[in-house]
């Protein structure tokens, strides 16, 4: 069975909270499908928790600390600016530094395994394209995406789990597996590790055994998260406020 975690966003209070959950199920592997930095204050912490995954793809936010940060408000630039600042940070050994910038600059824009198919945003452009709830309705987009799959897909990128299917958009039912079967073509979002926004605080991962897929909410120490943000002026206020919420 996999644990398959995405959009940690440099939190690693949530993400070590998920890792102790991971462990308390039948897990063989655990994936991350990107963002594992942006936003967050703990970069150096959380890549070097993915680096033990058996893979972690490029997010968006990678894909901007390596190249450029295309489509980013003055929010998200600040915040990589600053994590980029941390990776180069004159304290840090240069042998990490090295092995870190290697890990992101090693990351694959999708995956795929046994026919199921792994990206950060959608089988069409698996780093920067959304899939929201409210593209179920756009037929084109839709038939698009699940043309570019066999069976299922697992992304994220949203932080809003759900199911996509050829039939339509199926909310996620938490702690219960949720069989695959009969569906389908499936597009399965994961959610987010460390900055939800679908109004549920908690940490979210997926478990898959390969039929099913169950989503799971761990709780964790926001409050903690939300005052080391407040030691750094280039992570905005916003950022903070969001981790209380869940949106």
């Amino acid at each position: 069975m996999k644990a398959i975690l995405s959009d940690i966003h440099a939190n690693v209070e949530a993400l070590r909270a998920a890792l102790e959950d991971v462990t308390k199920h039948d897990v063989d592997d655990i994936v991350c499908l990107g963002d594992v930095i942006g936003y967050g204050p703990s970069p150096l912490q959380c890549i070097d928790l993915a680096r033990l995954f058996q893979f972690s793809l490029m997010g968006n936010h990678e894909d901007a600390l390596l190249f450029k940060p295309l489509g980013f408000n003055e929010k998200a630039r600040r915040a990589i600016e600053w994590t980029r600042s941390q990776l180069n940070h004159p304290n840090e050994p240069p042998e990490k530094k090295r092995w870190r910038w290697n890990f992101l600059g090693d990351l694959k824009r999708s995956f795929t395994e046994n026919g199921v198919v792994y990206v950060h945003g959608t089988p069409r452009d698996p780093t920067r394209e959304y899939l929201f709830p409210a593209d179920i309705t756009d037929k084109q987009k839709m038939e698009i995406n699940f043309s570019k799959i066999e069976t299922v897909c697992f992304s994220g990128h949203t932080h809003v789990s759900g199911l996509f299917t050829e039939k339509g958009y199926i909310s996620p039912v938490v702690g219960r597996p949720m069989k695959l079967k009969g569906m389908g073509k499936v597009i399965v979002n994961v959610g987010s590790v460390g900055q939800p926004r679908d109004g549920d605080p908690r940490a979210c991962y997926v478990l898959f055994d390969g039929e099913s897929v169950t989503f799971m909410r761990v709780e964790y120490d926001f409050e903690k998260t939300i005052a080391l943000m407040k030691t750094v002026p280039e992570l905005d206020q916003y950022l903070v406020k969001r981790l209380r919420t869940g949106r």
